[in-house]
């Protein structure tokens, strides 16, 4: 492990204390399961949901004709 130096809000600082009192544990701990949270979430982002491209419908005019796709009665185009 690393020691590192950030700079914070008064506020903030405040309410990272009062959160370590609470759990007792350490303001250092605290902000280290925070920047594991933030990591976790950040690394997930880039992942496309299961369900992209589930209704692909090979077409590559989709967007320019979306309407006429949309409203077309019986008419297979």
């Amino acid at each position: 492990m690393k020691r590192t130096t950030i700079f914070a809000e008064e506020e903030i600082l405040l309410v990272l204390k009062r959160i370590a009192s609470e759990r007792e544990s350490s303001m250092a701990e605290i902000v280290r399961l925070a920047l594991e949270e933030f990591i976790s979430r950040q690394q997930g982002k880039g992942e496309k949901p299961s369900f992209m491209g589930a209704g692909g419908s090979g077409r590559s005019d989709v967007s320019e004709r979306h309407e006429h796709l949309l409203w077309r009665e019986d008419e297979d185009s």
